[in-house]
């Protein structure tokens, strides 16, 4: 009985290592969301809440001497 599940454990493991590697390779083969324009920097699409040209953007300064300033300050 012990030969019969560990034969069945052997062939269930190789199946989902093997489905394992199946996947693997099929996402490195994929051409989906890879184009020619895509791979030069520069030519991808933009992020759809990334600024426009010219616009101000909210800019927040963790430096050091920052916030020992702003700790100085509290009372």
């Amino acid at each position: 009985m012990n030969d019969l599940l560990a034969a069945i454990y052997l062939l269930c493991f190789a199946a989902i290592a093997g489905g394992a590697f199946a996947l693997m390779t099929q996402n490195l083969r994929s051409p989906v969301g890879r184009t020619s324009s895509q791979s030069l920097p520069g030519r991808g699409r933009l992020h759809p809440e990334a600024p426009q040209p010219g616009e101000q953007v909210l800019y927040v300064d963790f430096s050091r001497e920052r916030l020992e300033k702003m700790y100085q300050q509290t009372p």
